[in-house]
């Protein structure tokens, strides 16, 4: 009897302990905004325990999550997301954030509210997490790093619009500047602004010889950065037509290599893969998803384009691209540029991972061997 009484108190420790363990915890929406942001509770039965807005701040958050039992928090992407998702990890919640582009019962919500947005988050994280595609914010150190590369292409597309306008402006008179890189402009052009205009255009020279000498001095802090704190991007620099921005922009996006079990979904990941809608025997060709970082994706396409182009270096890359236009089509040579694309940022992944020696011609060299 002794036993059996023991036995079955301790089937009842266990059964007691395991539903105390796996029960559902408090759950929490929180709709981002620039000033406040709504949140939503809600209980493990699923009923709303209260709702309100705290203030978008540190210490706004502070104040009303800091001290509360340890949660399930959801947020959407945004603006503020990466810095408030560590701040409530740092509390000890299990922050989730959701990727609302793949939630359309957020975004595709006729009555949508911020107060509509933070219960339906509370709501979706509380049966399961999964149906909110949740996404992984990089590290607040490469986040930092990575605002430096974007400081400077802001600084580039605001030196082409200057020199676009200086064209315009020059044609409207009935001049012309002659060819230029964006490097010299503001000193091969000087002299032959028209002397209408010269008075009212000199001042954009000046700004753009300013912007330039800028630009280059943020080339010199990316540079010394890929040598002191981010060696690993003489990997990826290997491949030809890949410099020190595209190498450093791909490891402070990635962040982490190893959150890929393949490289090959790292493609899939910047949205270089086609859109997919089929249905029966229907397979139309749609456009590629640009899911994922728009800056990333945009210096992958400028890299291909130079692959492709005619001081493309010989490589199996190149020859795979040129068979791919070969193929005819309008749109042959703009999907042969995605799909370089798309195989450089799995290269790139590789190469990074496995710390390999890049052959230009590997693929070519096998088959000469093959063939003799």
């Amino acid at each position: 009897m002794k036993k059996n009484s023991k036995s079955t108190r301790q089937s009842k420790g266990k059964s007691v302990h395991k539903t105390t363990r796996t029960s559902p915890k408090i759950t929490i929406g929180i709709d981002l905004g620039d000033q406040k942001s709504h949140y939503c509770i809600l209980d493990p039965e699923g009923e709303v325990l209260s709702e309100g807005t705290v203030r978008t701040t540190e210490s706004g958050f502070a104040q009303q999550f800091q001290r509360m039992a340890h949660s399930r928090i959801v947020l959407e992407t945004g603006t503020h997301s990466p810095w408030v998702s560590r701040l409530l990890e740092c509390y000890g919640h299990e922050v989730i954030v959701a990727n609302t582009r793949q939630v359309r019962a957020i975004y595709d919500n006729d009555n949508k509210t911020d107060k509509v947005d933070a219960r339906t988050l509370a709501r979706l994280a509380r049966v399961d997490k999964r149906l909110l595609h949740p996404v992984r914010h990089r590290s607040a150190q490469a986040q930092t790093d990575l605002v430096l590369l974007k400081a400077r292409d802001q600084l580039v597309s605001t030196r082409t619009q200057l020199i676009n306008s200086v064209r315009g402006m020059v044609k409207s008179v009935g001049g012309r500047l002659p060819s230029s890189s964006s490097a010299y402009f503001a000193r091969k052009v000087r002299e032959h602004l028209p002397d209408a205009v010269r008075e009212a255009l000199l001042p954009l020279l000046e700004q753009i010889e300013a912007i330039t000498v800028q630009i280059t001095a943020y080339d010199k802090k990316i540079e010394c950065l890929c040598h002191t704190k981010y060696p690993k991007t003489q990997l990826i620099r290997q491949i030809p037509s890949v410099g020190s921005l595209t190498s450093l922009a791909f490891i402070l996006t990635i962040d982490d290599p190893y959150r890929f079990q393949k490289s090959r979904t790292v493609g899939s990941y910047l949205g270089l893969r086609p859109r997919r809608d089929d249905s029966g025997a229907s397979s139309p060709q749609l456009p590629i998803t640009k899911a994922g970082d728009r800056f990333l994706r945009r210096l992958l396409i400028n890299c291909s384009q130079h692959v492709l182009g005619r001081f493309g270096t010989d490589t199996d890359l190149r020859r795979w691209g040129l068979s791919l236009m070969e193929r005819g089509g309008k749109n042959a040579r703009k999907r042969a540029v995605v799909a370089v694309a798309r195989k450089l940022a799995v290269m790139m992944h590789s190469l990074w991972i496995t710390g390999e020696v890049y052959e230009p011609l590997r693929q070519a060299n096998k088959l000469k061997v093959v063939a003799a």
